[in-house]
């Protein structure tokens, strides 16, 4: 497997090794090879770029999970994150073809379906045409490329489209709402849908997609579409915190939040806000996750469930007070 020291694949790693014996996982670093074989992983030096690494991952395995990429919002190297995700990806591929695996699970996103704004999206939407992010066109293509390289190459490729992954060990995406609601106690917030999906329902996803998926198919994985109002909510029930948020309207956000985005952008350095964040942001994705209900068994993990865990880790770290 690709990408085994992130948030997605270490979990899926976890579960492999506790589940199918040897797994062989890709790492860039000295400290990726120590976290993989920590896992009980074995651990091979390398990149998506590096054929021989590849080489040596995949000889005798069956299946390949390719879930390493660059996940950026305001990204100031925009054309390497799309570099990664859309050649490396194809360079997987390809060198799987070569190891004869005969499937590999790709990890992509369900931003990749592009839906309308005010619209659910499925793996049935019409892409819009147009992108919000930079890395929301890296995933388009790289799935694009994907599905390309497998027909050329004759691998089966399975598509796994999570939207945002949550849970113990996550600070990022939504996570970010959640920290900041539980910290400020009185935060300013903007009503506007989130789609997520538990850590552990994500593994099992791609798991169902390595014994179960039908070649060429994605399988889009939400647990839930919520509110930010019933998020916070809950949050604040889980939690045993009084959060009292105060809400500004939408028309207001749009207003002052572009102007300040356009602001961060000019300042050296990462962005904390930039105008397609404030683009995503504002579009509200809505995602519907059922077919992989339908079609391979997946059952999801209750939000309630998934912020409870998710407070636990975080005051066990000593992110939020007790």
């Amino acid at each position: 497997m690709t990408g085994a020291t992130g948030f997605v694949g270490g979990d899926l790693m976890h579960r492999l090794v506790a589940e199918s014996g040897e797994v062989r996982a890709l790492a860039r670093s000295n400290r990726g090879q120590r976290l993989v074989a920590d896992a009980g992983a074995i651990p091979v030096a390398g990149d998506v770029f590096d054929a021989d690494a590849l080489r040596r991952a995949m000889e005798g395995c069956r299946t390949v999970f390719h879930v390493a990429g660059v996940n950026e919002m305001c990204s100031r190297r925009p054309g390497e994150m799309i570099r990664v995700n859309v050649d490396g990806t194809v360079r997987v591929i390809e060198a799987a073809a070569a190891a004869g695996v005969t499937r590999v699970v790709y990890t992509s996103s369900a931003a990749t379906l592009g839906e309308s704004a005010g619209t659910v999206g499925s793996e049935r939407s019409d892409h819009r045409g147009r992108y919000l992010s930079a890395y929301e066109e890296s995933k388009h293509r790289a799935e694009a490329a994907a599905f390309a390289a497998a027909g050329r190459v004759g691998v089966e490729v399975v598509s796994v489209n999570p939207s945002s992954v949550q849970g113990p060990g996550r600070t990022g995406g939504s996570a970010r709402l959640f920290l900041y609601a539980l910290r400020a106690r009185r935060p300013i917030l903007i009503e506007l849908p989130l789609s997520v999906v538990d850590i552990a329902d994500c593994t099992t996803a791609h798991l169902l997609a390595a014994t179960r998926g039908e070649p060429g198919r994605r399988y889009v994985v939400n647990g839930a579409t919520v509110g930010v109002v019933e998020t916070v909510a809950l949050l604040g029930e889980v939690s045993g915190i009084n959060i009292e948020p105060r809400y500004v309207p939408k028309s207001i956000a749009v207003l002052l939040g572009r102007p300040l985005a356009v602001l961060a952008e000019l300042v050296p350095g990462e962005a904390p806000l930039c105008r397609e964040m404030i683009r995503t942001l504002l579009h509200g994705h809505r995602y519907d996750g059922s077919r992989i209900e339908r079609e391979l068994g997946l059952r999801y993990t209750p939000l309630a469930d998934t912020l409870r865990r998710t407070v636990d880790w975080y005051r066990s770290q000593g992110m939020v007070a007790e």
